[in-house]
């Protein structure tokens, strides 16, 4: 099936509508006015403040982490198996879905208790079968049908609040803002006639109101854009619903008594202008939470069917025509159905929460892992600083205890459960996640984690730099270049190369060498090998590295300080191509150096007439990589340029330009397409402190003199291993 067949979905269809009317739900309209009366209008703004920092920073998370990964179906399904493997995601993704089709229930049970009080001679099981066939209906038509039935709900619900505007407009707000302005006495409810209450109570019958923030996420594998939209869409519904609840909170407060707020949970559409609005949003609110659930439950089935991680997964992966995934939903309404059954789901429905709030725990331990790892493929378009994942995980975890501690360690165990009974079924993922990233961080300092690692991974890439060195006092001039190319979780590995007396000389002037890289936070490591044959040594080093613990994947050469003749040059170059580790070959200004390493220019090679962009985009990957380490340690920044021979390929490149920018997470880069002669072009090009160009296995050393002179900078020559993945 074609991908232009899906029906693709924007930011406010597909994200900003689902979540916004999930949070604006049935605890707005029927139990805020309680939690006013028992907590007083500054014990509720402290509630729901508390609610949604946690919900806030969770979102801020999750949006970050998602415009760093190709995210697919599934939401936070797939964030979290994309970060640390199937088996950690599947076994959050198997509960919280149950979980979702439970809300389902849950929001036919509110939908059905709001329709009785309005028609109370109806049949409470004919009115769950009706509502629940309308849902199914809807949902198993297609995504879209339930996206616009949204919008008309989103309709009644704006109408619903225009009501209690009208109402605060007309007088409603009765009681003065200092008479409301107060703690509450926690006075309990009905239910417990009212023998008390306390802060953490009320805030747990709240917190679920706060929890909508995964509904626009679930859509993941249906948004045109999921990383713009989940960012732009989740939080916008937060913020918007925030600010609703927070004012209707004030309203409550001045437009009743305690009295009646803590006895009258239908105060809100009493007190309206109009009161059947706000029964209709109160009916829109639980109808509309139930769709986004079926609809969002389905697709976190389909995508876990897809990667095999439950049983029948071939068969539940499976997408209609217009993409649809009508055998998950079938799934998902019989388990909506038998749940229907049980009549009541007050005793697990805390799982729902608990099984959320898991969610919100594991999505900012991702974003911990990865602004921790210092991994080169976590370059999110939009960071956020490191405090707010440890605010989500801290408050996740807490408001998990505070709501119920029993029910927390439960939920916490079927989750482990279901973990091992995933590793055990030897999952194949069709992705990479940062893994081998936290076994090679942790290698950093016990060496003996390295040898869990059976390949190289392209997400787990940084620089480990092989530097020849046969005069010590050469390598200072390039200290702070090697140290910006391998900084923060990089190496330098100084390979000596001397005979005689020279080799205890060698030896105490690199160990001092690598000492001060150490001290930078680069690891430095260093070895002397015996021998007067500089190519020989240096093919030899690279042969014997490739089984070490950091086996450098970048020979560095400086091409003035190297003294070798260009044969000997390109018998290493041969080698490094051979053994698969990438070249880098500096030719340095002689006189300006780096300049004001503010400019870095990188040169595509005209890629006529095949502009395609595909997974592997040749001799480039490692250019772009070694300029965004640069870019990020010295502050510079990044100019792509392309000359191309026909003037009729200009829209191409810059199409591919374009797309690759977009695809490596580097939008500020400036990107220059031109026509013409390369060498004619290079004197009149953009003023750069370093210009990157691709190398040839058989490098024309008389083309780079050339070009380095042309430029009037310091050059740098790259030949990529293989391994790197500039879209990673």
């Amino acid at each position: 099936m074609g991908e232009s067949t899906i029906k693709k979905f924007g930011t406010f269809g597909g994200v900003f509508t689902p979540t916004l009317l999930t949070i604006l739900g049935v605890i707005m309209y029927l139990r805020l006015g309680w939690v006013v009366g028992n907590a007083g209008l500054l014990g509720a703004w402290l509630i729901i403040i508390i609610s949604f920092l946690i919900t806030t920073c969770t979102a801020l998370s999750m949006s970050s982490v998602s415009t760093n990964i190709r995210i697919g179906a599934g939401g936070a399904y797939a964030i979290v198996s994309k970060s640390l493997g199937l088996e950690i995601g599947g076994s959050l993704g198997i509960p919280r879905y149950i979980s979702q089709g439970l809300a389902v229930t849950m929001y036919i049970f509110g939908f059905r208790e709001g329709w009785l009080s309005v028609f109370p001679g109806h049949n409470a099981f004919l009115v769950d079968i009706v509502v629940f066939v309308l849902l199914f209906a809807i949902a198993y038509k297609s995504a879209n049908l339930a996206i616009r039935t949204q919008y008309i709900i989103m309709a009644i619900i704006l109408c619903s609040l225009i009501s209690i505007v009208l109402a605060a407009y007309y007088g409603s707000m009765e009681y003065s803002t200092i008479d409301a302005a107060k703690w509450g006495n926690f006075k309990g409810s009905i239910e417990n006639d009212f023998t008390g209450t306390n802060f953490w109570l009320v805030f747990a019958v709240f917190f679920p109101a706060s929890t909508g923030i995964m509904a626009g996420a679930n859509m993941s594998g249906e948004l045109k854009n999921p990383r713009h939209s989940i960012l732009y869409g989740t939080m916008w519904a937060v913020g918007i619903s925030f600010v609703i609840y927070m004012l209707l909170a004030y309203w409550a407060a001045r437009s009743a008594t305690e009295t009646e707020l803590l006895t009258n949970y239908n105060i809100m559409i009493d007190r309206s202008f109009y009161g059947p609005a706000v029964i209709a949003g109160v009916l829109g609110a639980t109808f509309s939470s139930a769709l986004a659930s079926i609809v969002g439950s389905s697709r976190i089935l389909q995508a876990m069917g897809e990667h095999d991680v439950i049983p029948k997964g071939n068969w539940l992966a499976i997408r209609n025509k217009s993409g649809e995934p009508r055998n998950a939903m079938v799934v998902t309404g019989i388990m909506v159905f038998v749940t229907m059954l049980m009549r009541d789901l007050n005793a697990i429905a805390p799982l729902v929460t608990m099984f959320f709030l898991i969610t919100y725990t594991m999505l900012n331990l991702v974003v911990i892992i990865e602004q921790n790892l210092g991994l080169v493929s976590f370059r999110p378009t939009f960071k956020i600083n490191k405090i707010i994942p440890w605010i989500g995980l801290i408050t996740s975890i807490s408001a998990m205890f505070i709501i119920n501690a029993m029910l927390s360690l439960i939920s916490v165990l079927v989750v482990f459960a279901f973990y091992f009974y995933l590793t055990k079924r030897d999952l194949n993922a069709p992705f990479e996640d940062v893994r081998s990233g936290l076994f090679v961080s942790f290698a950093e300092w016990a060496a003996k984690n390295a040898s869990l690692l059976s390949r190289r991974q392209e997400r787990a890439w940084k620089p480990n730099l092989l530097v020849p060195v046969t005069n010590a006092q050469l390598v200072h001039g390039d200290f702070y270049f090697l140290k910006n190319i391998a900084y923060p979780k990089g190496s330098v590995k100084l390979m000596g190369i001397g005979t005689g007396s020279k080799t205890e000389e060698l030896s105490t002037s690199l160990f001092s060498i690598s000492q001060a890289f150490q001290k930078r936070g680069v690891f430095g490591s260093w070895s002397v090998l015996r021998t007067n044959e500089f190519a020989k040594g240096v093919n030899f080093g690279i042969q014997a590295l490739e089984g070490a613990f950091f086996n450098p994947n970048i020979v560095y050469l400086n091409l003035r300080k190297c003294n070798e003749s260009p044969e000997e040059l390109s018998t290493i170059i041969k080698e490094a191509i051979f053994s698969k580790i990438g070249v880098l070959l500096f030719v340095p200004h002689l006189t300006s150096g780096f300049g004001q390493r503010q400019t870095i220019n990188v040169w595509i090679r005209d890629r006529s007439p095949r502009w395609q962009i595909s997974w592997d985009i040749g001799n480039l990957d490692l250019s772009i990589l070694i300029a965004y380490k640069l870019q990020l340690n010295w502050g510079a920044n990044i100019r792509l340029i392309t000359v191309i021979e026909n003037e009729e390929e200009m829209a191409q490149a810059r199409k591919f330009m374009d797309g690759l920018m977009d695809l490596a997470r580097l939008p500020q880069t400036e990107k220059i397409v031109v026509s013409g002669n390369f060498f004619d072009y290079l004197k009149k090009a953009p003023i750069a402190d370093l210009n990157i160009f691709g190398m040839l296995p058989e490098p024309d050393f008389d083309s780079i003199y050339k070009v380095s002179e042309q430029t009037n900078s310091s050059c740098l020559f790259v030949r990529d291993s293989g391994y790197e993945n500039v879209m990673a």
